[in-house]
């Protein structure tokens, strides 16, 4: 079983194989944790991005599609690898939403193993700009999580990289009651 953990802190800072990019569908950068990620890397992170959307253009919903997930190297970041994700814009719920932020943290999960990647850290995919409530969110990141593990034996540890105190204490509680 992989250690999880949950911190409080910058996602571009972690130290593990691959850490999870909430990006948009395009690969081309944006706001909030892809455009801190895209600035941190340097310039060679959107130059790969370019390839890959490049590479990807006839897919169905653009490069990265909703619940999708992608993966090209770091450029100046500590981690080796950026697993870029797109989450679904939050629309009460009704729009297929929880599937599609579950298959964002299955499809990384299974990426980083497909790749031969021992750590994983991902941020709150969805809840900034996209306005997905923060404990849905969050219930659906561990659970998708712990459903997926069983089938990434080589993944030994898993960070759940918290922008803000609200999150920690999100991820914090529903860890907890699960190792109870």
């Amino acid at each position: 079983m992989p250690q999880l953990e949950v911190i409080q802190g910058d996602i571009t800072a972690q130290r593990v194989d691959a850490i999870v990019n909430a990006a948009n569908s395009s690969l081309m950068g944006g706001g909030g944790v892809d455009g801190a990620i895209h600035r941190a890397a340097g310039p060679s992170l959107l130059e790969e991005c370019r390839k890959t959307a490049a590479a990807r253009r006839n897919v169905p919903g653009g490069p990265c599609p909703t619940g999708d997930a992608v993966i090209t190297g770091a450029g100046k970041l500590p981690a080796k690898h950026v697993i870029h994700t797109v989450g679904p814009v939050w629309h009460g719920g009704g729009h297929g939403e929880p599937e599609l932020l579950a298959s964002c943290y299955r499809k990384s999960l299974l990426l980083a193993e497909e790749n031969k990647l021992g750590s994983i850290a991902f941020p709150n995919v969805s809840t900034g700009i996209f306005g997905y409530p923060k404990d849905k969110a969050a219930a659906i990141a561990v659970a998708a999580v712990k459903e997926t593990i069983s089938k990434t034996p080589g993944i030994k540890r898993v960070v759940f990289v918290c922008f803000d105190q609200e999150n920690l204490g999100l991820y914090q509680k529903l860890l907890s009651a699960a190792s109870t």
